[in-house]
């Protein structure tokens, strides 16, 4: 599944097969524990998306919730988009030392890690990078990039 048509998450996960479903659900897991308020979970973009909604944060530069990170089951991986290290070199830097740490190999674009299976993250990591960014200091940071 490349992009999804679902409209909810459960929806989202009720369209994968079930191995699927369940490494998503586990990130997923990870990502609903550490995720500070002020985000919300949602789909966009045909994957699940954690964002700041556009009653509290109205003026993103394309009229869509400001997205904080995001998860999906691709064609042939899994991708987990982390916005937070995208935008914070010392998150990114601790992003790649939990690799390092952890013996895993790092697959990695801009803001998008890919995996095959959980066991390929350091999900405590993950779970403390999730954790790292309030909404409002992710609001900074985006308006801070959009004045450059």
């Amino acid at each position: 599944m490349a992009s999804s048509k679902a409209a909810t998450v459960e929806e989202y996960l009720q369209e994968l097969p079930e191995d699927r479903r369940e490494v998503v659900s586990t990130v997923r897991d990870v990502i609903l524990r550490n995720l500070p308020e002020g985000y919300t979970e949602t789909m966009a973009w045909g994957m699940i998306t954690y964002a700041i909604p556009l009653e509290r944060y109205p003026t993103t530069y394309n009229g869509q919730p400001l997205g904080y990170a995001a998860l999906a089951a691709q064609k042939n991986n899994y991708s987990l988009y982390l916005l937070g290290a995208y935008m914070d070199p010392e998150q990114e830097e601790a992003l790649l030392e939990a690799f390092r740490r952890e013996g895993k190999k790092l697959d990695m674009g801009k803001s998008c890690v890919r995996f095959k299976k959980t066991a390929d993250l350091p999900l405590d990591a993950i779970g403390e990078l999730i954790a790292a960014t309030t909404p409002e200091q992710f609001i900074a940071r985006y308006e801070a990039s959009r004045a450059q």
